[in-house]
Parts: structure tokens; sequence; C-alpha cells
């Protein structure tokens, strides 16, 4: 039966519409199902670093100035689902709102998933005991312990208490691999504080 021109172009309007409708609808579903994905799968994480042990080997107080040996234990753990290439990190110690210690980390990878433990051990020298009175001023102040330093402080020592509080902090900065083709950098950081009993070094506790 003989059909109209325009009655078959009508009907391949409305087809050729209903094709694009699908054919959006289709790409809408295909870039959220690729955003929830990135976010929920591969999204670069931080890593984690848990403090596991702290302590000071040697430890001595003479004349008001203290010398000691630092070494920490930590574990660093990549939630990523691909390596975690760390470089330019550091540890850092600070006393009294001045910084006394600092060490580099090496560089290093953490495969996908897994942990890694790491530690440091570095000697600080000579460095003034800050007095009661030195250390009360100074919280009152409101001072900052400063992230930097070449292991020298500066304070008052006299008056030294029963304990004493250092402060550490160690960063992690490196990057993280996205689908084996793209590369995010990511930073991490963990800060605490150490309370050692000034007669023998022992380590009273931390927290971070």
């Amino acid at each position: 039966m003989y059909e109209p021109h325009s009655h078959r172009s009508q009907r391949s309007g409305r087809t050729n519409l209903a094709s694009c409708i699908v054919a959006t609808v289709f790409l809408l579903f295909l870039v959220v199902v690729i955003v929830i994905v990135y976010f929920f799968v591969f999204k670069p994480k931080d890593p984690k670093i848990a403090v596991e042990a702290v302590q000071f080997p040697t430890f001595s107080i003479q004349n008001g100035t203290v010398n000691f040996t630092f070494f920490q234990f930590v574990s660093v753990t990549n939630p990523n689902r691909d390596e975690f290439t760390h470089y330019d990190s550091s540890l850092q110690l600070a006393y009294s709102g001045q910084p006394v210690g600092f060490v580099f980390i090496p560089a290093g990878k953490i495969e996908a998933g897994r942990t890694q433990h790491m530690s440091a051990k570095f000697n600080v020298q000579k460095f003034p005991v800050a007095s009661k009175a030195t250390t009360t001023a100074a919280a009152a102040n409101g001072m900052s312990t400063p992230w930097v330093g070449d292991g020298v402080g500066v304070g008052v020592g006299v008056g030294v208490g029963p304990t004493m509080e250092i402060e550490t902090r160690m960063k992690l900065v490196g990057r993280v691999r996205v689908l084996k083709v793209f590369t995010h950098r990511v930073e991490s950081g963990m800060r605490c504080g150490v309370v050692i009993q000034v007669s023998s070094g022992s380590v009273l506790g931390f927290h971070c």
C-alpha cells in the first residue's frame, strides 16, 4: 500500500529522537557510575600513620642542658588500590616552642593495601631545658611549635621539674597512581606529645 512521504518522515524523526534520548540517558548513567566508582574505589586516600613506640635509649641532664638519643617506631598503611611512593618526608622534634631535632625519611614505596613499619633514631645534643616558669609563660602566650630546625634549641635551664614534654611530628609526602595512568599528590602527618621522666629518661606516655 502506498504511504505518503510526509508520514514516513515523521516516523523517522520520532525514531531518531527516541534514539537520542536513549543514548543521552545511557551516557548520563555511565558518567554517574564512573563518578561513583572513582569516589568509592579509586579516589586517592592519604596514608595512615600510627605511632607504635617512642623511646629515649640515652637521656641525661647536666647544668641545665639535655642530651638524648631519640627513637620512634611507626606503621604506615597505604589504603589505596595502587602503590604509594613517598618522598620529601621528615621527622621533627620540638621542645618548649623551639626546634631541637630534625631528620629526613628516605624515599620509598608502599604497595597497595599494605602496611610498612618505619623507625628513626638520632641524637639530640646539648639544648637548654626550659624552666617551669618559661614553659608556663610560653603556654599562656599561645606559642606554637615550629616544624623546621637544625637541632639547636633556645631556653633557660633552671628549675627543671620531674617531667618534660617533647613534641614530635612526622610528615609523609608522596604520590599515588590512579588507574595506572594518573598520579595524585597525597600528604599525611602525625603530631605527638611525649612525656619523659627527667630522672631516668623513661617515657611516661604519649598522645597523638
